[in-house]
């Protein structure tokens, strides 16, 4: 039996930071799918509230929440820094991810049909704050922050490719974001799950839109 069960609703939505995370990291887990008929319904709460639908269990713990999810994992796993400096910049910059993610979900499920434009002119903004840390950080050839991978990582890559498809030349003006893409989604086990139905033949969001 894989050590971890995932219970989500069968989408890529808040859970695939997790599932990517695990797939680099040679780890296996068991699906549980919610009721497809109450997703749009759980990921607009997400977008407001951050609702407990996603759940992680390992054995006889269950853990709730994207991020607290991505942090116990990153702790179980060694993706949390190398000291507590590190860890603490991981969770500065995890907080960071998740204002964008929620600005994302915000746009998604009540502004997609007449807010684009708008979206993608602030979106600008908020990629040059990744792109300055990259290119702080072993001159953007490294990760996030530190010289290891972490759980963070998992999660901005995963919002990356979602912006991505929303408008395919969001990165062009950030070399910076654009190798970091390149390079962390061609790592060997994270790239076989990249091109697997198991992540390709999932929606983005619940209500379809991306």
């Amino acid at each position: 039996m894989p050590p971890y069960t995932i219970t989500y609703f069968d989408v890529r939505g808040r859970c695939e930071p997790i599932r990517m995370l695990l797939a680099d990291q040679g780890q296996t887990w068991r699906k549980e799918v919610l009721n497809q008929r109450l997703c749009q319904a759980g990921e607009v709460k997400s977008s407001c509230d951050a609702g407990r639908y996603l759940k992680l269990t390992d054995e006889d713990f269950s853990v709730y929440q994207s991020s607290a999810i991505l942090r116990y994992l990153g702790r179980q796993l060694g993706l949390y820094g190398k000291d507590d400096r590190e860890a603490t910049l991981l969770d500065v910059t995890n907080e960071d991810v998740e204002d964008l993610r929620r600005k994302y979900l915000n746009f998604i499920y009540f502004h997609y049909d007449h807010g684009k434009e708008e979206y993608l002119k602030d979106l600008v903004k908020e990629l040059k704050l990744f792109e300055d840390l990259l290119s702080k950080n072993q001159g953007g050839k490294a990760f996030i922050v530190g010289d290891q991978i972490s759980f963070v990582d998992y999660n901005l890559l995963d919002l990356l490719l979602v912006h991505k498809t929303l408008a395919p030349g969001c990165l062009d003006a950030f070399p910076f974001l654009f190798a970091y893409v390149a390079r962390l989604s061609s790592r060997p086990k994270l790239n076989v799950y990249l091109t697997s139905p198991q992540h390709t033949d999932l929606p983005i969001n619940c209500n379809g839109k991306q």
